[in-house]
């Protein structure tokens, strides 16, 4: 499968609004909170940041599951949440 990398205009966030969300949640709920002395801290920071994005997490887009739940719930008849963009 081959990949092709797209840029978006500058300026036009509203293209690629689920990174921008996610840049948000990030900035927010991750490195706002500290301080990092080192790239140590930062990295062990951004690590259970992710774990806890990628796992426990509720996403409105995934029925307010978090990701995990979904992936096991996810082989019954669950229908994905329509999500507008």
């Amino acid at each position: 499968m081959k990949m092709e990398h797209e840029r978006i205009p500058p300026k036009t966030p509203n293209m690629n609004a689920h990174i921008e969300s996610f840049h948000r949640i990030f900035e927010d709920d991750c490195l706002s909170r500290w301080q990092f002395e080192s790239y140590t801290e930062a990295y062990k920071a951004v690590t259970e940041f992710m774990v806890i994005y990628n796992e426990r997490r509720m996403h409105s887009s995934l029925q307010d599951l978090s990701p995990m739940e979904f992936y096991e719930k996810q082989r019954t008849d669950l229908k994905i949440k329509e999500v507008r963009v």
